[in-house]
């Protein structure tokens, strides 16, 4: 059984390898997936407490994006929440006894940032056509093509050490505080973990959105000009 920094292997046939990571994630969207369907297959005009905290978290996340993107949030909205919200629970999976957060695994924070990198494209070319959205990386000179293709690289690299980052570390001090003080400070550092991981959640999917929303409103501007 391999180990390090990152992640353990469980199980491994060949080049396929099965991570304490892999089977976090996995237990995760279950859970998630399951909490979700059974929220939903009980809603009423009346709501319960779950579908209060449910309704309301659509509606701040609704109201983020909106703000950012007021012309085109309907279209963003799933993306962004199912981001916060796998965010917000990944990250706080290492406050669960003998479990770490996926976040802390580099291949998880590059996999997400991959997927963000593709969605600024996928919205962009959805919202402006094709032709439109690759002219911009041509504007206002061609010879900005390679500096505007380093600029998609060197941010989607920032975004996936950032998380990663912050995540690592995040769990590292937490671990020396106990290491040092036992669990005469529990409370504290509970706190601290919860508000960090819920701010970094917050970060990474703020940054996701100005970027999408730069990608859409680019194109909106060079046709009002």
């Amino acid at each position: 059984m391999q180990e390090d920094i990152f992640s353990k292997i469980i199980w491994q046939i060949g080049p396929l390898q099965i991570t304490d990571t892999s089977l976090t994630i996995w237990a995760m969207i279950l859970v998630i997936f399951l909490l979700i369907y059974f929220l939903s297959r009980h809603l009423s005009l009346r709501p319960n407490t779950w579908q209060t905290i449910a309704e309301g978290v659509v509606s701040a996340v609704e109201f983020s994006v909106r703000e950012v993107l007021p012309q085109h949030y309907k279209h963003v909205v799933p993306f962004i929440m199912s981001l916060w919200i796998f965010l917000g629970v990944a990250n706080l999976m290492g406050l669960i006894p003998g479990l770490h957060s996926p976040t802390r695994d580099l291949s998880v924070t590059t996999a997400l940032a991959i997927i963000v990198f593709l969605s600024v494209h996928w919205f962009g070319i959805r919202t402006q056509g094709l032709k439109s959205y690759l002219r911009h990386y041509l504007t206002p000179s061609p010879l900005l093509l390679p500096f505007h293709i380093i600029s998609e690289i060197s941010r989607t690299i920032a975004l996936a050490v950032r998380l990663f980052g912050n995540m690592l570390s995040l769990e590292m001090v937490a671990l020396i505080l106990l290491l040092v003080a036992g669990f005469l400070v529990p409370v504290p550092i509970l706190m601290l973990h919860i508000i960090e991981a819920l701010v970094q959640a917050y970060i990474f999917g703020m940054l996701a959105l100005i970027y999408i929303a730069s990608a859409i409103q680019t194109q909106e501007l060079r046709k009002q000009e």
